[in-house]
């Protein structure tokens, strides 16, 4: 079996910091822009910043990828392309791209630069993967969260030696990333473009007698009893009534977790495992971090799967294998 890499978010430098430190082999970061699809307020790295932090990293023979994985503004792309000339010039170990005609800058301006195909671009098949591999020589991608574990195998068997890598832990996108259009809709702002789903600028949460009603832009998403726990109001994940039923689109929100999932994911041949997180804190970055360290290293050892209890940094406390055991497409 090949060991898979372990990919940790940093939303911050001490996010950064704790993650390499708690074990991961790899750290992804995004640029304090539109270019990647974590723009939020207090968050992502300076210059500056993702300098130090890739000389952390490499100090502790940690990797650092960057995501320039937004789509650029029709006829301005200056922005995008100094986002990739940067983390060239400051030694990233690969970018993460989604934008096709971005991918083409980066693959004829650095060469040596190393490519991965960002979850953004929805490539879920061989012949879109290999499209990547051929044409720009994409080195990995980042698979969508709609696919189950044989297809995955599928997908690995036809595109080697392009890599796979899978989200293992965090929110769970109920939508092919990449080609969802809600947020957007709603708000005018969508993470395809502008790195941000649901905007907190446009959240209220009303309270009544009866309980708290969450809102989006004016949009009514969910509504929550007097006891109940009011989540925040993400269209994909709203709770609806169609012929007479109330519930969630697909399942109850909740957090991937495939923790006892690892062997069959790397039996799959799966490279890569993410954990997605970048908004979140250093603390929760180091306890999954370290969970799962354990747990890739357990499995590469021939040894039971440690029991780690991560219901308290879970969404709702709730966990879910998502697509990779339920195809509810």
């Amino acid at each position: 079996m090949i060991r898979p890499e372990l990919i940790c978010p940093a939303g911050t430098p001490a996010a950064l910091k704790s993650a390499v430190d708690a074990g991961a082999d790899c750290v992804y970061v995004g640029f304090r822009d539109e270019t990647n699809a974590r723009n939020f307020p207090g968050l992502n790295f300076s210059r500056k910043e993702l300098e130090d932090g890739i000389a952390y990293a490499h100090a502790r023979g940690a990797k650092v990828l960057v995501a320039i994985n937004t789509f650029p503004r029709a006829g301005h792309p200056g922005l995008w392309q100094g986002a990739v000339d940067d983390s060239a010039r400051l030694g990233a170990d690969a970018v993460i791209l989604a934008d096709i005609g971005l991918i083409d800058y980066a693959a004829r301006t650095h060469p040596d630069l190393r490519l991965h195909l960002s979850v953004q671009a929805a490539a879920s098949n061989p012949q879109a993967i290999g499209f990547y591999a051929e044409r720009f020589g994409v080195k990995r991608v980042v698979l969508p969260r709609v696919l189950t574990v044989p297809e995955i195998a599928a997908i690995n068997q036809a595109v080697a030696p392009v890599e796979t890598e899978v989200f293992v832990f965090g929110g769970l996108c109920v939508m092919a990333e990449g080609r969802c259009a809600l947020s957007s809709y709603a708000t005018g702002q969508s993470p395809n473009m502008n790195g941000v789903c649901s905007p907190a600028s446009h959240v209220r949460y009303v309270e009544s007698g009866k309980g708290i009603t969450s809102q989006l832009a004016g949009f009514t998403i969910n509504q929550f009893g007097l006891n109940e726990p009011a989540g925040y109001p993400t269209l994909c994940k709203g709770r609806f009534n169609a012929n007479g039923k109330t519930s969630y689109l697909f399942e109850e929100p909740t957090s991937l977790n495939t923790l006892a999932m690892l062997p069959d994911l790397i039996k799959a041949g799966v490279a890569a495992f993410k954990i997605e997180g970048r908004q979140r804190g250093r603390a929760y970055v180091a306890a999954v971090v370290q969970a799962f360290r354990q747990g890739v290293d357990a499995v590469m050892a021939g040894q039971p799967l440690p029991d780690i209890n991560l219901d308290s940094i879970t969404e709702g406390g709730r966990q879910t294998t998502g697509a990779y055991e339920k195809a509810w497409r």
